[in-house]
C-alpha cells in the first residue's frame, strides 16, 4: 500500500505500484531521456538556450558541460577506430559503466525485466569508495534503443525515491543517490568505427559541495576509454 500522510514513516515513504504501471512510467520517462541524450549527441542541433562548454580534449576524448539546474550535466565524446557500434554497446550498459566508475562497487544486480530492452537495476557501492560514491547506491532503469537510422541509444536514470523505495527499501546505513541523467549514444560511421556520446548528470545526495560534485563529475565522463577496452576485447561475433 502507498504510504499516507498519517504513516509514522514518511521519512522512507514508498509508493507499490504494479509492474504494468511501473513499466508505463519508465517507458515515459525514458522515452525523454533518450531524446535528450540524442539532442546532446547532435553536433549539428543549434542549442536552445542550453550551451555546451568545451572543458578538455584529452587523449581524443572532447569533454564539455552544460549548466541544468544545480548541477551541471556533462558530456564526453570520442571517435572510436575499429570498434563497431555492437561491440561498444555490448559494454556500455549501467552495470559495466559502474564498475568503471568505481572499482569498491560491492553490488550490482537487476531487480526486474519489465521487456527486452528495459530493466530496473541496483548499484551499491562501499564504504571505501570515491566521495561521489561512498556508501551509496542508487535504483536505475535502463532503456537500449536503436534508432531508425541504426544509431544505438543507452538510457539510465534513477526512478523516483518513492517508487525505489517500494521496489528496494533503503537499508539505514547507506545514502541513495540519484542519478539524474546518464547514457550512451553510438553513431556508425565507415570502417567498422563509431562516434560515442556519453552524458552524466548526478546528484550523490547526502552532504557533499556542489563545486566538488561538479569537479569530479568531470572524471565521470572518462570512463569512456576503459569502456573501449571492454569494447576491444569482445569477439564480433559475440555481439550479434
Amino acid at each position: 500500500m502507498p504510504a499516507t500522510m498519517s504513516d509514522p514513516a514518511m521519512c522512507t515513504r514508498s509508493w507499490s505500484i504494479s509492474e504494468d504501471s511501473l513499466r508505463r512510467y519508465v517507458y515515459f520517462a525514458s522515452e525523454s531521456c533518450i531524446q535528450e541524450l540524442l539532442a546532446a549527441s547532435d553536433q549539428n542541433r543549434v542549442d536552445n538556450g542550453d550551451t555546451w562548454k568545451v572543458l578538455a580534449l584529452d587523449n581524443g576524448v572532447e569533454i564539455s558541460k552544460c549548466r541544468s539546474g544545480s548541477f551541471h550535466t556533462f558530456r564526453s565524446r570520442w571517435l572510436l577506430r575499429s570498434v563497431s557500434p555492437q561491440q561498444f554497446i555490448t559494454v556500455a550498459n549501467a552495470i559495466d559503466a559502474a564498475k568503471q566508475w568505481d572499482p569498491d562497487l560491492v553490488e550490482a544486480k537487476y531487480i526486474k525485466d519489465l521487456s527486452d530492452n528495459l530493466s530496473i537495476i541496483r548499484l551499491k557501492f562501499g564504504d571505501s569508495s570515491k566521495p561521489l560514491f561512498k556508501n551509496r547506491e542508487f535504483i536505475v532503469y535502463e532503456r537500449r534503443e536503436t534508432m531508425d537510422d541504426g544509431t544505438l541509444v543507452v538510457a539510465v536514470a534513477s526512478l523516483p525515491k518513492e517508487i525505489a523505495a517500494g521496489l528496494h527499501p533503503k537499508r539505514n546505513n547507506s545514502i541513495r543517490g540519484l542519478l539524474l541523467q546518464s547514457g550512451w549514444v553510438v553513431e556508425k560511421l565507415e570502417d567498422d568505427s563509431c562516434m560515442v556520446t556519453y552524458v552524466v548528470q548526478l546528484d550523490p545526495a547526502g552532504w557533499l559541495p556542489r563545486c566538488f560534485v561538479n569537479r569530479l563529475n568531470t572524471k565521470l565522463v572518462m570512463i569512456i576509454g576503459n569502456l573501449k577496452k571492454l569494447a576491444q576485447a569482445c569477439p564480433i561475433n559475440d555481439t550479434i
